[in-house]
């Protein structure tokens, strides 16, 4: 098995550094992580955004806070019961990060339920009504008495809770109500406990009332009285469960297929990290809930609104176009369509990117099924982390492995969340003769690499796909990526060494284009800023441009802090989390960080570095990856890096893409010294990235750089003055 790592760089000429600054040089993940949603939360509040795109935002921001606490604040947990106190690198321990992160999830979850209740008043003056508690429950039970009878109650199991009843297990996300019932004809208790199954709606249309609902848990407090006939309710409360989620690999497994099967059972019943409560619930019941569940180790919430946001989705699928964004139609690339369709003849001419969602995820299935169909092609290999539910890209794997070619999957079984599905797609392509691979026990294949071997005269030709985002038909609609297509031979025969790396353990011998994380990805980036470091010392052009979702990994901020004190001018868009601190004097006075959030998830990860070079910008350095600037994309996932080396499509990324990204001040946020996130104003010159390439030519056909724009600013690049 090859061994991970390789030092920071190879050398290091600089004559100074910056200040020590200690750990206050970094902010925390988890709270970083945190901002990041209170801006997805935001946007629910944005008036510019039609009221049901508001609500996505809002199930959005209780869906990311869902998964946060099933995988990051498990993770703290875990650490704390079992004593362990190492400090994170901004110097908390995981204690402290654990107290943070529930003060700062308290004013989170109140913000996010008072915007519920205001989307709540605008969404019914538009004719969408979510009846609770104050609505006319007489009326509501006329108009549901004989759906609820016919199609709630036979599938409902109220369970008395006592000595005889233990409290039931309760899976994860699951979604409940607690009764303390009188019967009418003793005055004798009773509680009662009714778990609400998965398959049912958690909003229940309201027959003629147009587009008028009911939330589950409040129709069968409605009819309780049918649930528990002869009782009164003294008392009832609604409780939500989220548990421990995150997967832990043995290194030492033997069956990795059989590990994760095991490991997704174990899932559903992991440790409570969190019990959410209806704020109505006595004092009496949340007791024995936290009490019952074994939530004595969990954090414990009161919810003052609706319970489990990320429901709130079923309302935003409701067939009311007026109150969604404007219906969207990528374009198929132009360059393909020049050649009739034929995607081999078009990368042969000359190097190919595809800008998603703008342009169509089907360009990457065509060259798939074509790959599939034509007798030419011998071989087919593929990675998969995550391909969706329903994936065109398996099918057109299956069709050729049954066509007679050498198809060759790479199955990411940590995908998280998605690794029973992976497990399906594994069985579904071995049973059609596909080799199905796993790639490492210890690592994630997160590399998303399709490519194809054509027999072309004499010999053979190698075509690859390299793609910031996964191999997904529905994310592709809404997550900004880019596919680049290349016949370049140093691409193939590195792609192939990539993948017998995975498959066979084989370390690549000198690469020709791409670089790998593990082996090397943090080693040669840290390279590239070195190189702008002595670029600024030596009086030289010297710049950074970087955009990614995450930058967490200490090593890399540091040099990004030295390559400040440099002089280096640095703008990142960084979507997510950030731990540098940028704008501090003698730190990082020349970092500016931004973060865009918007119609479109922002996914491309694109670097570009000045390389000695003022303008025109086709000098600079420029890169495409599947990384972030993360410890776990250097050093626990096979990722790539690929240099863009074609003029055309050099431009296209850096002068469009990445200039875009840059100039966007209509769905953008600064990040501030503190860690505070201030939105910024789009004064006398608006610019929204989305609406720019969403009405602009693609960039596989004749888009215009955005540089030469009379209105749009160039790149900033640092010339010292002689």
């Amino acid at each position: 098995m090859p061994v991970a790592g390789s030092p920071l760089r190879a050398d290091n000429d600089a004559d100074a550094s910056p200040p020590d600054f200690g750990p206050d040089r970094f902010f925390n993940r988890e709270l970083s992580w945190l901002a990041f949603n209170r801006r997805v939360m935001e946007e629910a509040r944005n008036p510019a955004h039609p009221l049901l795109e508001r609500l996505r935002f809002l199930s959005i921001s209780g869906s990311n806070l869902d998964e946060f606490f099933m995988v990051r604040v498990a993770g703290l947990k875990g650490q704390q019961l079992q004593g362990i106190d190492d400090p994170s690198a901004d110097g908390r321990s995981p204690v402290q990060q654990l107290a943070e992160i529930e003060a700062e999830v308290n004013r989170l979850v109140d913000q996010q339920q008072s915007e519920w209740q205001r989307l709540d008043r605008l969404l019914a003056e538009q004719g969408v009504t979510v009846h609770g508690a104050g609505s006319d429950s007489a009326a509501l039970r006329e108009a549901l008495h004989q759906f609820f009878v016919d199609q709630i109650f036979p599938i409902l199991t109220p369970q008395v809770l006592d000595p005889a009843h233990p409290f039931p297990f309760i899976p994860n996300r699951g979604l409940g109500l607690i009764f303390d019932l009188e019967r009418k004809a003793t005055g004798d208790t009773v509680r009662e406990l009714v778990m609400i199954p998965a398959s049912l709606p958690r909003f229940v249309p309201v027959p003629g009332g147009g587009t008028a609902f009911v939330p589950i848990e409040y129709l069968i407090e409605i009819f309780a009285d049918l649930l528990f006939p002869g009782f009164s309710v003294r008392s009832r409360g609604v409780f939500r469960v989220i548990r421990d989620s995150d997967i832990e690999i043995e290194e030492e497994a033997e069956d990795l297929v059989r590990l994760f099967r095991t490991a997704i059972r174990r899932r559903r019943r992991g440790r409570v990290i969190l019990l959410e409560l209806g704020a109505d619930i006595s004092d009496e019941l949340a007791a024995v809930l936290g009490e019952d569940i074994q939530g004595h180790e969990a954090i414990v919430a009161r919810i003052a609104g609706f319970v489990g946001l990320a429901a709130l989705s079923a309302i935003v699928d409701i067939d009311r176009p007026d109150l969604k964004f404007p219906a969207y139609s990528p374009r198929f690339p132009e360059r393909i369509r020049e050649h009739g369709g034929d995607c081999f003849a078009a990368i042969r001419s000359k190097d190919i990117v595809v800008h998603h969602p703008y342009e169509s995820f089907d360009v990457v299935l065509s060259f798939l099924r074509q790959a599939a169909a034509d007798p030419d092609v011998v071989a087919i290999k593929q990675t998969l982390y995550r391909a969706g539910n329903q994936s065109p890209v398996i099918r057109a794997l299956i069709e050729a492995a049954e066509a007679g070619k050498s198809v060759t999957a790479v199955v990411e079984l940590k995908a998280r969340f998605d690794e029973e599905q992976n497990l399906l797609w594994a069985n579904q392509l071995e049973r059609a003769g596909v080799q199905v691979v796993y790639g490492f026990i210890e690592w994630k294949t997160h590399a998303k690499i399709s490519m194809v071997v054509r027999r072309e005269g004499q010999g053979y030709r190698t075509y690859c796909h390299f793609g910031t985002g996964n191999y997904h038909p529905v994310t592709a609609r809404i997550y900004t990526d880019l596919s680049f297509f290349t016949a370049d031979p140093r691409a193939g025969r590195d792609a192939a060494q990539l993948f017998n790396y995975i498959t066979g353990y084989v370390e690549p011998d000198q690469l020709e284009m791409i670089t790998m994380s593990p082996l090397n990805m943090r080693y040669n980036l840290s390279n590239l800023i070195d190189d702008e470091i002595r670029a600024a010392r030596s009086g030289r052009p010297s710049g950074l441009w970087a955009k990614m979702n995450s930058l967490v990994d200490p090593d890399i901020i540091d040099k990004l802090y030295e390559a400040s004190a440099a002089g280096v001018p640095i703008e990142l868009v960084v979507r997510g989390i950030c731990c540098l601190r940028p704008g501090v004097p003698g730190l990082s006075e020349t970092i500016r960080v931004k973060s865009v959030v918007g119609r479109f998830l922002e996914h491309s990860r694109i670097w570009a570095f000045a390389n000695g070079a003022a303008l025109p910008h086709s000098g600079a350095k420029l890169y495409i990856s599947s990384a972030d600037w993360m410890p776990r994309n250097f050093d626990r996932r096979v990722e790539y890096m690929i240099p863009i080396e074609n003029p055309t499509v050099h431009d296209q990324i850096l002068d469009q893409v990445l200039v875009a990204n840059l100039i966007d001040n209509e769905q953008s946020w600064i990040l501030d010294p503190d860690g505070s996130y201030q939105r910024i104003s789009p004064g006398d010159m608006p610019f929204n990235l989305h609406h720019y390439f969403m009405t602009n030519p693609s960039l596989s056909g004749r888009g215009t750089a955005l540089h030469k724009r009379h209105d749009v600013p160039t790149l900033a690049f640092h010339v010292p003055e002689d």
